[in-house]
């Protein structure tokens, strides 16, 4: 129980010089015992992306219903499994065209067909995070946080006839403006914790030497927070900080490593050379970012669509991309699943993530829907009709496998999930109604 004697603003900040460190939902911030009921909290938007398809014999489970088997490519998800609904058949039949990645990345979370151009004259549609974003807009500093891996494409044509545009993001705040991703985890903190100012190469140099944190510049103010709420607050209080000094010791050590070496391709300061450390940084932020409610939707692309990374992680030195055009090989297949089945371990790690970060009587899961995907299904035939498609969290219930029926659109889902999340929306991109008995 919080000692307050009236509520904490719930928008209360930790202030310092150019620092302004966010809260977590504190116990004290909620002024009635009705506001800590799970219904009253926030609901909350994550997307999570994985490129150039899905080998669909590994991924889709070999029963439908409820108590469902978890296929290989999903058994890295067996810890979240009675909060998991895989879904199997739908569609983005608005895809369906002569780019493979360029015109399915576009439609994944939009129902639109992407205008084919390698020109300016882009035309999609608004993705369903977008519309989300804009309903939740006024609660939270930022309207969503669109994270990726990769550096985008910039020149000219990523896929046949389409701009690389359609492929480096999957946000579209309208049909014509599309949301880039951010690949720097350096910038990502700063933009979180920066007072709203990024600071200068010069700035960041001078913070390095003196081994200064931003936390350096809110003690004073988290000192004295804690002394007015409860054991739990303070509890959550110390833990939420720890967080942000342990994601900031990260970037720090990425940034920190030399690149004299690197010539012309050196990466910006604050990525990892990892993967594995990259991608367990963006998710760590994109989590950070929902647990001190700086915004409540998001997307993380764990690669673009293209991408030639390769994977020795899983033993895996093919080029992603080209690996993908397997043409049948069983050989290429077995590589290909090592590489999903390595993704989807890095979306357990964003659900385990979530589900460790308390909140009143439940967790960010609880209040945070997450859908995962591939924009399309066999990467040899682009198969933009039978997607690999997941739910977890966000009050969706859990354990069920189900099977739709073959062409239903993808749009009737995110139609779905925009209504639970208090849109009031009947239509959405090629929807033909909300997709029924998901959210029940």
């Amino acid at each position: 129980m919080s000692i307050c004697r009236k509520p904490l603003a719930r928008r209360t900040v930790l202030r310092g010089l150019g620092t302004a460190v966010a809260l977590p939902l504190l116990e004290a911030m909620l002024p009635t015992a009705r506001a800590a009921e799970t219904s009253a909290r926030p609901k909350r938007l994550q997307v999570f992306y994985t490129p150039n398809g899905m080998i669909m014999q590994s991924w889709r489970p070999a029963a439908a219903g409820a108590g469902f088997p978890l296929s290989p490519t999903l058994a890295p998800l067996a810890p979240f499994k009675q909060r998991l609904t895989v879904i199997s058949g739908l569609a983005h039949s608005k895809a369906v065209g002569p780019g493979g990645h360029g015109s399915t990345c576009p439609a994944f979370l939009t129902g639109a067909t992407a205008r084919p151009t390698e020109g300016a004259d882009l035309l999609c549609g608004p993705s369903m995070d977008q519309v989300v974003a804009a309903h939740l807009a006024q609660a939270t500093p930022l309207a969503s946080l669109e994270l990726g891996i990769d550096p985008p494409s910039l020149l000219g044509s990523c896929d046949i006839n389409y701009s690389c545009t359609y492929t480096n993001t999957l946000s579209w705040r309208s049909p014509t403006v599309a949301v880039p991703v951010t690949v720097n985890p350096r910038d990502v903190f700063e933009r979180l914790f920066g007072d709203g100012q990024r600071l200068d190469e010069q700035g960041r140099a001078l913070q390095a030497r003196r081994r200064r944190s931003i936390l350096d510049f809110v003690r004073e103010d988290a000192s004295q927070l804690a002394a007015r709420v409860g054991t739990e607050d303070r509890r959550k209080l110390d833990q939420y900080l720890e967080s942000v000094r342990d994601i900031e010791r990260r970037i720090q050590a990425a940034g920190g490593r030399s690149s004299a070496d690197a010539g012309d391709f050196a990466p910006p300061a604050g990525i990892p050379d990892s993967f594995d450390e990259h991608a367990g940084l963006m998710i760590d932020l994109s989590v950070l970012a929902m647990q001190a409610d700086m915004t409540r939707v998001g997307t993380f692309m764990l690669g673009r669509e293209l991408s030639n990374r390769s994977y020795p992680e899983v033993g895996v030195a093919d080029a992603h991309h080209m690996l993908s055009h397997h043409g049948g090989d069983p050989e290429k297949i077995a590589r290909l699943v090592r590489i999903n089945t390595l993704h989807m371990t890095y979306l357990a790690r964003l659900l385990e993530r979530l589900s460790t970060v308390r909140e009143g009587e439940g967790t960010l899961l609880d209040s945070t829907m997450v859908l995962g995907g591939c924009a399309f299904g066999e990467p040899n035939d682009h198969d933009a009709l039978d997607l690999p498609i997941l739910l977890a969290g966000g009050g969706v219930p859990g354990d069920r496998h189900l099977v739709v029926p073959k062409l239903t659109p993808m749009a009737n889902l995110m139609l779905a999930m925009m209504q639970a999340l208090g849109v009031e929306a009947q239509s959405f991109g090629d929807s033909t109604g909300p997709l029924s008995g998901v959210m029940a």
